[in-house]
């Protein structure tokens, strides 16, 4: 197997990346007062999105489960079903548009602007490596049927 950059970036499990920009995000708030937002009652404005965004992982980690498919990100080879019901109707990736939400309601909890970028940054780093990474397994094992899935389902929402 050829060692590329992209392979040496899938070395951090995605649940080690949101906890990594969750907490730079955190950093980014203690910085400093630059990007900083003071509305009365922002931080209750995340908890809507921090329960979709839950709700989100765990209907797609159940369904998953159901379908008796694999959940872990790295071995996206050993997905004995193609899963295109139910929340995989909308997003062909609901745990990471889950995790998006999680990290989204962390923003405005910490109500700094300057966590967007964190945010982008993570939307683009698992797009290119992690997704990337899945979406080759996925087309290699179910081939027309998932690639036809992807032309009708989003990669996030």
């Amino acid at each position: 197997m050829r060692v590329t950059l992209r392979s040496r970036l899938l070395w951090l499990p995605p649940p080690g990346v949101v906890g990594g920009t969750a907490l730079l995000m955190w950093f980014t708030g203690r910085w400093g007062e630059w990007g900083r937002v003071e509305l009365p009652g922002l931080a209750y404005l995340a908890m809507p999105v921090l329960a979709v965004g839950l709700s989100v992982m765990v209907a797609a980690a159940i369904q998953m489960m159901a379908a008796r498919t694999t959940l872990l990100p790295f071995h996206p080879e050993q997905a004995s079903r193609l899963l295109t019901t139910g929340v995989f109707r909308w997003s062909r990736n609901p745990i990471y548009l889950g995790d998006f939400l999680l990290l989204l309601a962390w923003l405005v909890w910490l109500g700094n602007l300057l966590n967007l970028l964190w945010l982008a940054a993570f939307v683009i780093y698992m797009t290119r490596v992690q997704i990337a990474a899945e979406e080759r397994a996925l087309a290699g094992k179910f081939g027309k049927p998932y690639l036809d899935y992807c032309t009708r389902v989003r990669r996030w929402l």
